[in-house]
């Protein structure tokens, strides 16, 4: 008998296997359905796809033969995958001094027949092989190695195809983590600047009052103006705070929401001094769902319909329906509108439309990019309906979850 050679880039070759991750995993039908067919096209009662690691050949799939690995010193497939130019053919294993005494020929399984496609990856290097076994000797027809041969490229197809969804799916895993150390940063950094920030504008103010009348007006102009940067960056650092905090919302239980109990709730936020009223259209006395993102929506909604609104007394209509699986609510505004190239816009995190609100106060951006960031990761989607003028209707769905009675749990 002789020993298989190691290929000639044994390394390289060992590492591209490496890189599939296919090295003792469960069976797969996909393969297994190829080596069923590769028996019965060329008419043997084996069929092997068989892949050649440092020490082993080990098979992704075994038609017609029991184990599921064998050493590499007796495998036929690692003389295979030194000449990756042709098929491997041995009509009769027992003629031929390579394998006459091999464990494999003089016992189980009796190799006898033996005919070994390598499988090619990257750089022309082989990871192992399809091939066909027969307890007696035999010939192929040209047709029987085409269709060998086509089948090899088959199982390549798979591992490819494995190879690429496991990338994807690391990578996926890779920026989701990049996503969440981003959040736990902007949480931080933003917890960490509010309270600072707090104290600049205080102090700023408390000067301005103690000491203004001994300043002149220049001072005083530039003292207002730290008091006034402060409190623009410490909204836009609330802001940051909610948007980093939108998935731990999320995780939140669903539970009965009382829509009458939601809309006096909103109203007592918005009602004072806002000249605003509010008003709830729907046939339903509750929904299920998320009590959290539900307000969190609602009041940036509410809010964001009162600061740009251009009428001397602001209306919402908040609409609440139902579908199969799903609840559709609407928050309807009397304001100006937005235009149809904006619409898109004003869900970009940062991106305003309006250089102030009615209260002289600029947006940061981050109060609507939250509301679509928690819409759908929720499973929901959000879009507007508004043309300039005629005010701005922001549609939303959430998906429906029924109440389960607890004694049926």
């Amino acid at each position: 008998m002789k020993i298989p050679e190691k290929h000639k880039k044994e390394n390289e070759r060992l590492k591209l296997l490496d890189s599939y991750s296919i090295l003792d995993t469960l069976p797969e039908i996909d393969y297994d359905n190829l080596t069923a067919i590769a028996s019965e096209i060329c008419n043997t009662p084996i069929s092997l796809v068989s892949l050649i690691d440092s020490k082993r050949q080990w098979f992704k799939s075994h038609h017609g033969l029991d184990v599921s690995e064998t050493p590499k010193e007796y495998a036929f497939c690692a003389h295979a995958i030194n000449d990756t130019n042709d098929v491997f053919i041995i009509q009769d294993a027992r003629k031929d001094t390579r394998f006459n005494d091999n464990p494999l020929v003089t016992g189980e399984p009796h190799v006898i027949f033996y005919a070994g496609v390598p499988l090619i990856g990257s750089d022309n290097l082989p990871l192992g092989t399809l091939c066909v076994i027969d307890n007696k000797p035999k010939l192929l027809s040209q047709s029987q190695v085409i269709a060998l041969k086509a089948l090899a490229n088959q199982v390549m197809n798979l591992l490819e195809l494995r190879k690429t969804k496991t990338q994807l799916e690391q990578a996926l895993k890779d920026v989701e983590q990049i996503n969440r150390e981003l959040e736990s940063f902007a949480y931080i950094a933003a917890h960490d600047l509010r309270s600072p920030l707090n104290n600049i504008s205080s102090l700023a103010k408390l000067f301005l009052d103690s000491y203004g009348a001994k300043l002149d007006e220049e001072a005083q102009k530039l003292i207002s103006l730290i008091s006034y940067s402060s409190d623009k960056l410490k909204k836009l650092v609330e802001g940051l705070l909610e948007y980093s905090k939108s998935n731990t919302i999320l995780k939140e239980d669903k539970v009965e929401v009382n829509l009458k109990k939601l809309k006096s709730d909103i109203e007592g936020l918005f009602n004072f001094e806002n000249n605003c009223v509010i008003t709830l259209k729907s046939t339903l006395d509750s929904i299920f769902t998320n009590r959290t993102a539900i307000e969190q929506i609602l009041i940036n909604l509410v809010s964001n319909s009162i600061k740009y609104n251009n009428k001397l007394i602001t209306k919402i209509e908040i609409e609440i329906t139902e579908e199969d699986f799903k609840y559709i609510i609407s928050v309807k505004d009397n304001g100006p509108g937005i235009s149809k190239e904006n619409q898109d816009k004003v869900f970009q995190i940062f991106k305003t439309l309006e250089n102030e609100d009615k209260f002289g106060q600029r947006g940061n951006g981050i109060g609507l990019a939250t509301v679509k960031k928690i819409v759908e990761v929720l499973g929901g989607t959000i879009y507007i309906e508004s043309d300039l003028g005629t005010g701005a209707k922001f549609i939303f769905t959430l998906e429906k979850m029924l109440l389960v009675d607890s004694k049926n749990r």
